[in-house]
């Protein structure tokens, strides 16, 4: 059974007007130390990263992910802040300080006026897979059944305390990187290697670790690292993209289903990133425009027997009927703001590290 690890990012607030906190190195010093192991600073010093140490089940998975969000909320409430899980910010000052270090000084120094609105949480998850070139496989295979995924999991609506009027604002604010979105098809591991030495090379990326592609290999572990989810706002949310993640990358179902162009899947990224499960997406499969839905639960038909065998039929099954029912992130999201405005969302943001 393939191991897989999972990488959450969040923006700590204050409490009262859900402007992202910028942290001194002694508050920061302070979360880390208590929080504990797997959480590190991230690209901007109002956000942190967890992740899991390698997991073998969702069980496992679960009590690691409910352990961490519920030290990281303890310790925020103590300082009157809230550690958010959402994709992009409610509001921002748009004077945001970079975490310290070499590699996000030099990220920052090509980046230069990007940085001011680049506050972006995503959810990254990695699943092993042993041998290197069947890694370059496994990224062809899924690069086109990723549109789908981000419609199901969109969690950032907002931008600078409106309505930004897409369900995953964070997407759009990737876009603007180098490599960012569908990496192309590779011909094995050494042609992926020219890609990302040709990008070096030309100084759009300051190495292979600040790759934005939607899926991409891990530089420290031997896996595949799909990154096109916003961070999810509960833990049975984020339980639910690994879950559908996991099987996309270990079943050979969609064998055959990856000759839709990279333009093609860029399209449905942003339709998918501006309309959610409303989003109309171009099918893997066939190649023609379909719904959002419709693709995602042809997707669910050919991994069912993946997802089985690795006890996931059920839950999945049960999750995808959930965002149906109760929306996506962001639709939860705009639904608290309608309903009470910021307080709305500052309740709806304490629920993310809330573990009872």
């Amino acid at each position: 059974m393939a191991r897989f690890g999972v990488e959450e990012e969040f923006v700590l607030l204050d409490e009262q007007t859900l402007v992202p906190s910028a942290m001194s190195p002694e508050t920061r010093e302070r979360i880390l130390s208590e929080a504990g192991a797997g959480v590190t600073p991230e690209y901007l010093t109002c956000q942190l990263e967890s992740a899991t140490e390698p997991c073998l089940t969702r069980a496992d998975a679960e009590s690691q992910l409910r352990r961490t969000r519920g030290m990281l909320g303890d310790v925020a409430a103590d300082q009157g802040s809230i550690v958010a899980a959402t994709g992009t910010p409610f509001i921002s000052p748009n004077r945001l300080v970079v975490s310290s270090s070499p590699h996000y000084d030099a990220v920052s120094a090509q980046l230069v006026e990007i940085t001011r609105e680049h506050e972006v949480n995503g959810l990254h998850i990695h699943v092993e897979v042993p041998d290197e070139e069947e890694r370059i496989r496994v990224v062809n295979r899924v690069r086109a059944w990723l549109p789908p995924l981000l419609a199901l999991t969109g969690n950032g609506p907002f931008a600078h305390g409106r309505d930004s009027g897409f369900a995953s604002w964070r997407s759009i604010l990737i876009r603007r990187l180098p490599a960012s979105w569908s990496p192309p098809v590779f011909r094995d591991l050494t042609d992926y290697r020219s890609h990302v030495k040709q990008l070096v090379s030309m100084g759009a990326i300051a190495e292979a670790s600040s790759l934005s592609w939607t899926v991409r290999l891990s530089e420290r572990f031997p896996t595949v690292e799909v990154r096109v989810f916003d961070v999810q706002p509960t833990i049975d949310d984020t339980l639910l993209a690994v879950a559908l993640t996991r099987a996309m990358l270990v079943s050979d179902a969609l064998d055959g289903c990856h000759g839709v162009g990279a333009d093609a899947i860029d399209a449905s990224l942003w339709t998918a990133a501006r309309y959610g499960t409303d989003a109309r997406l171009v099918d893997p499969a066939s190649g023609a425009v379909e719904s959002a839905s419709t693709i995602a639960e042809g997707l669910l038909e050919r991994l069912r027997p993946a997802l089985a065998q690795l006890g996931d039929e059920d839950f999945v099954t049960e999750g995808i009927a959930r965002i149906r029912t109760d929306g996506t992130g962001a639709e939860r999201q705009r639904r608290a703001y309608a309903e009470r405005g910021t307080a709305g969302l500052r309740e709806l943001y304490r629920a993310s590290t809330a573990t009872t």
